[in-house]
């Protein structure tokens, strides 16, 4: 019998495959790296030596206007680390320097004020300037002219007016943008509303080249830089972090080229070849990129590359707080007929997006291939609207798994962090 503690929430859940069953364990070989040195040790060192940069000390100099825009409450950022370290390099170049720390909410709601604290600690929250990005706020919002998808660029003005625009973020495989970090931080990060639904187009989220760990041919992440460099995205700290979320990998440099250094090492780490299988076990990586099922759709296709077409999908993610999205559970709720839905996403244009269509359009996808058993605390009709089986633990998923499959010599790929890995 194989036994995996599997993350999920702020605990594990634990899951056992019965011997002979076993077809393989895609893992990412980044969670027994060893770091060399501390966290700190790590960023100080690679602001120490930008990529394709001047350190941020120069940058800032006879700059009065940075911003620093941080990732959000929804992304596993170890902020406590990097930005403590960001201002003291901004201050030993520019004292004077007036900063502003924008918060990338891009179309997440706003953060709150216990979760900035948690982010980043109380020192920062209660001395510095900080400001959530809000995609809706039209005057606080600017046109930059056009992407090169052929859709308006609208960002944040405390951005487009400031002397020096940077920014922190983390690096991991990314479902439709290749890899997240870097240039995200703009788009979609500070953007409107209609800039993120425009780049997340149902075109180009259906094309082969907008998958996880893929960039050369991605018109996502084409926009996606173009709106970095035209936002004059100056600088960047990206880090590359374990299970436990620490830092054991660091980038500073510019937006593309630390960037590129970053995901090269998170590739080389985290490839790992599809073992095809009657069952694919996945997750999230627990909290809190599984608070809902709406972000749950990321470790789905992890587990949608290795499955067999027809197969079945035990996805787990606690999802305390629900499907995360209303217009995603309101699309699935009300169509029955997936390939209907699929036709009706691919019939719209760019500008036709609907909020959250992107996701939709991912999980039809992962749905046309196999049936999904979630595992969660979520209520079980949500569930259900959303097309999947509702479970409520390991056993009694693998017995739904089990029956579906219907055949006695199935077979049982588990993937424990399914947003960790790029499966080929």
């Amino acid at each position: 019998m194989a036994r995996f503690e599997l993350p999920y929430g702020k605990g594990v859940a634990s899951i056992e495959i019965e011997d002979g069953h076993l077809a393989g364990v895609l893992r990412s070989g980044i969670h027994g790296y060893k770091a060399p040195k501390s966290a700190v040790e790590l960023v100080r060192e690679s602001m120490e030596h930008p990529i394709g940069s001047p350190r941020l000390r120069e940058l800032v100099a006879g700059k009065r206007r940075i911003v620093v825009i941080a990732s959000d409450h929804t992304r596993p950022v170890p902020s406590r680390v990097i930005m403590p370290l960001m201002l003291e390099e901004i201050r030993s170049g520019n004292p004077a320097a007036e900063v502003t720390i924008l918060v990338a909410t891009g179309l997440h709601r706003t953060t709150t004020r216990e979760e900035l604290a948690a982010k980043f600690g109380e020192d920062i929250v209660s001395s510095e300037r900080i400001v959530v990005h809000d995609c809706d706020d039209a005057a606080n919002l600017v046109n930059l002219g056009k992407l090169p998808s052929g859709g308006d660029l609208v960002v944040n003005r405390l951005a487009v007016e400031a002397d020096l625009l940077v920014s922190e973020g983390f690096i991991e495989p990314h479902f439709f943008a290749g890899f997240s970090g870097g240039r995200k931080s703009v788009l979609p990060g500070i953007a409107s509303r209609a800039t993120v639904m425009y780049n997340h187009n149902a075109d180009f989220i259906a094309s082969p080249g907008a998958r996880t760990g893929v960039i050369d041919g991605n018109p996502i992440h084409e926009d996606m830089l173009f709106a970095a460099r035209a936002a004059k995205l100056a600088y960047v700290v990206n880090v590359v972090i374990d299970a436990a979320h620490e830092p054991i990998f660091s980038v500073a440099g510019d937006c593309d080229a630390a960037h590129r250094a970053g995901r090269d090492f998170l590739a080389s780490k985290c490839q790992v070849d599809a073992v095809p299988a009657d069952i694919a076990i996945s997750t999230n990586g627990g909290y809190p990129l599984d608070q809902n099922i709406y972000q749950a759709v990321k470790g789905m296709t992890a587990a949608e590359a290795t499955v067999k077409p027809g197969g079945v999908i035990v996805m787990f993610a606690k999802a305390a707080d629900g499907h995360g999205g209303a217009s995603f559970h309101r699309t699935f709720r009300d169509e029955p007929d997936i390939e209907r839905m699929m036709r009706t996403f691919l019939s719209r244009r760019p500008e036709e997006t609907i909020i959250d269509q992107w996701q939709s359009q991912i999980l039809a996808r992962v749905l046309l291939k196999a049936k999904v058993v979630f595992v969660s605390d979520c209520d079980d009709q949500v569930v259900r609207d959303l097309h999947m089986i509702p479970a409520h633990g390991p056993a009694e998923a693998m017995a739904i798994a089990k029956e579906l499959v219907g055949k006695p010599d199935y077979t049982v790929t588990v993937v424990p962090d399914g947003v960790s890995v790029i499966v080929r």
